[in-house]
């Protein structure tokens, strides 16, 4: 019933060093970026160095807008990135104050370095400002924790903030900002119109049947976050940000529905399937203008009358002379798009903030409604804070790599220490692979770049006005070619950067450009050893570990839905086993979610087969199952008769067997065996309940469908119609 409808390569020659291709876009991108950053470090630099003549503050003023503008990427527009920096300066006010009487020793500095590490990462699922912020912060820290000493030095350190972080909120807001990006409301509401006139065309009967279809699923996958800036993704914890989440996949779940329906359903077969199909179409076109602001959120109770009113009449007409199985399975399809239709009605108006609760619809679905933002944020972390989690990996990995270059460069004295913590923090990666790809190049671009630092260090002396001459003009092509280029160009300017920085604060020789190579590579074979021991398959191994979980999860909540749906009532263990099935496919459903994301992240492996498993479509098998299971009980009538339930329940075993042979991952695919209905037991059970075992029916076929193709090749249905 309920349907859902660049790679890193090895490197072999010199030509990796060369900047990658990037699109026309990225580089006007980073040409912007490049000369916000610019403007805003040396406006508060020059003046600190040559004015005033206090080197603390030109250090804090000119490597804070590197780190918010170019160590972290903030999302959105100029305008929304300037209120991300402005929330963020006190958290970095206080790393900065922490940092700075934590350095009195170094166990004191390692062990901070770790607590902070570890919970900045963890704060990141909180959603994409925090993600951008963190670098950032981390950065913040990693300054202030150095020798030497200096709690006298505080003040300036947080004037050098408060200036740098000023200029750069200005730059961000008012030189060359980020334009406006098309807003996730925006797509979904085209969605919905697109829906709606889709509607509209197949209840007139001058539609293409198979034309828009395709047009419904274009815009489904429209829908996808990997199809959508990640400025504008609705990844946070918030209600308004989880509602209009929600929103998006219920829509695009409803326009594969009506594509799935489209070439059936040119004329509809019987007047309730046209009148249901007309409201839902006036339900898209007012649920896309309340995204645009046109309109108040019309909420779900209309939609959810309407499904009422079709329950009770749909059915087989009694004059029908032919197979009534094909017009039922519409019927079912049908009313799974109104289901759908809900879902959007409710998520719409949460994330328009209309209501703050939705009575009548399951708990389970609008859990967050009405719920304090802090409490969210508690409930996103905490559903992180397992080993099985690729956040909590990355917390563990990227803390004990910091915290261990720190307590490295505070053994050894390393001169300039906080750039082995820069190296491991700017180089590491959630897969050995990606690091040591990275590591290869930097330090590659780093010894280039230190040479030619030296060179500029033994020709140019304790001349300062060459390196202040050189200071902008090397920091514009830094921060334009760097980040487009990769790590070997981004390294390698960047060393001329803090070279003619460094030489403008003191005197300094040519072996700076020699404790940068050094602090550089010891930072990159920390941040190697970290991946190698910590996790070194990144979400590949986990995915696989997440998806066999859910799998497991969602097999009994399979098995609990039909039952309550063939027996006609709940009893109250049954409810029970329910809400404990649906409490662990939701909490194994956000895990397996956030390595899914991680994953697309990261390169693929060399010899990645091409038939291997669909990580997701077992995503999709998941929330077909929550959907089912929100719905399904739904619509009771009588008790089936012993041959339908016997069915149902040799159907709903074979759909959990084959569910628990797929989280056998690598299997080697997997044959779903469903046998048809009974003969005549559509004839011999009265509506509404004929109706119900079609929807069950169908709704086992999708699964079975769905299983097949997240296990990938050898995989079968026998018996399927879909």
């Amino acid at each position: 019933m309920w349907h859902q409808g660049r790679p890193e390569g090895r490197a072999r020659s010199w030509r990796t060093l060369l900047p990658a291709p990037s699109s026309r876009a990225e580089s006007v991108g980073a040409a912007r970026r490049a000369v916000r950053v610019t403007v805003a470090a040396v406006a508060g630099f020059y003046p600190a160095v040559d004015l005033l003549d206090r080197p603390v503050f030109a250090l804090y003023a000119l490597f804070i807008p590197v780190a918010f503008g170019v160590m972290s990427p903030l999302p959105g527009s100029g305008r929304r990135r300037s209120g991300t920096v402005l929330r963020a300066v006190p958290a970095a006010a206080a790393l900065i104050t922490l940092g700075t009487y934590l350095a009195a020793a170094t166990w004191s500095a390692t062990l901070g370095m770790l607590v902070v590490g570890f919970t900045l990462v963890l704060a990141a699922s909180i959603g994409p400002r925090v993600t951008g912020v963190v670098p950032a912060l981390q950065l913040c820290y990693i300054l202030a924790c150095f020798p030497p000493y200096a709690p006298g030095t505080l003040p300036d350190r947080l004037a050098g903030l408060a200036v740098g972080a000023t200029l750069t909120i200005l730059c961000e807001w008012l030189l060359l900002p980020e334009p406006e990006q098309p807003s996730y409301r925006g797509r979904v509401a085209d969605a919905l119109e697109c829906a709606a006139h889709a509607a509209h065309g197949l209840l007139q009967g001058g539609a293409d049947g198979r034309e828009t279809a395709e047009r419904l699923r274009a815009a489904g996958r429209e829908l996808r976050f990997s199809r959508t800036a990640a400025g504008v993704r609705p990844t946070g914890a918030g209600a308004r940000e989880r509602a209009l989440a929600q929103a998006g996949y219920a829509t695009r779940r409803f326009l594969d529905l009506l594509a799935a329906l489209a070439p059936l359903l040119r004329a509809p077969a019987d007047l309730p399937s046209a009148m249901l199909l007309s409201g839902l179409a006036a339900a898209c076109a007012d649920e896309a203008a309340a995204l645009r602001g046109t309109r108040p959120a019309p909420g779900p109770e209309r939609v959810e009358e309407m499904i009422t009113q079709y329950a009770a009449v749909r059915g087989v007409p009694p004059d029908l002379r032919e197979d009534p199985h094909p017009l039922l399975r519409r019927q079912s399809t049908l009313l799974a798009a109104a289901v759908s239709a809900v879902t959007v009605s409710a998520a719409v108006s949460l994330a328009t903030g209309r209501r703050r609760s939705m009575p009548g619809l399951p708990l389970e679905q609008f859990w967050y409604a009405g719920a304090s933002t802090p409490r969210l944020w508690w409930v996103r972390i905490a559903g992180h804070l397992t080993p099985r989690s690729v956040v909590f990996q990355n917390a563990v990995r990227t803390a004990t790599g910091l915290a261990l270059a720190r307590l490295v460069a505070g053994s050894l004295d390393l001169s300039h220490g906080f750039w082995v913590l820069l190296g491991m923090l700017t180089l590491g990666r959630t897969t050995a692979g990606a690091t040591w790809s990275a590591v290869r190049s930097a330090t590659a671009g780093t010894l280039v770049g230190s040479l030619a630092a030296g060179a500029l260090l033994v020709s140019a002396g304790d001349m300062t006005e060459v390196y202040a001459a050189l200071l902008v003009p090397t920091m514009l092509v830094a921060f334009w070619v760097g980040p487009v280029g990769g790590p070997a160009w981004g390294q390698g300017l960047f060393t001329l950067v803090v070279s003619t920085a460094f030489a403008q604060i003191a005197p300094v020789t040519w072996q700076l450009a020699e404790a940068r190579i050094v602090d550089v590579l010891t930072g990159s074979v920390i941040g190697l050893v970290c991946g190698v021991l910590a996790w070194p398959a990144g979400a590949r191994g986990e995915m696989r570990r997440s998806a066999a979980a859910l799998f497991h999860a969602t097999a009994p909540l399979i098995r609990v839905t039909v039952e309550r749906a063939a027996t006609g009532h709940s009893a109250p263990t049954t409810r029970a086993d329910a809400a404990a099935a649906l409490r662990r496919t939701r909490r194994y459903w956000r895990i397996a979610h956030a390595s899914y994301a991680q994953l697309r992240t990261e390169p693929p492996p060399r010899h990645a087969p091409e038939d291997g498993p669909d990580w997701l479509a077992a995503l999709n098998f998941s929330s077909r199952v929550l959907v089912g299971a929100y719905w399904l009980p739904w619509s009771q009538g009588t008790a089936w008769p012993s041959d339908a339930a016997s069915w149902a329940r040799e159907a709903t075993d074979e759909v959990v067997a084959s569910t628990l042979r797929a989280a056998q991952f690598p299997a080697d695919g997997v044959t779903v065996r469903l046998a048809p209905l009974p003969p005549g037991v559509l004839t011999r059970i009265p509506a509404p309940s004929v109706s119900h075992l079609v929807d069950v029916e169908v709704w086992l076929h999708a699964l079975a469908s769905d299983l097949t193709t997240a296990v990938g090749a050898g995989s079968r249905v026998e018996g399927g119609f879909w």
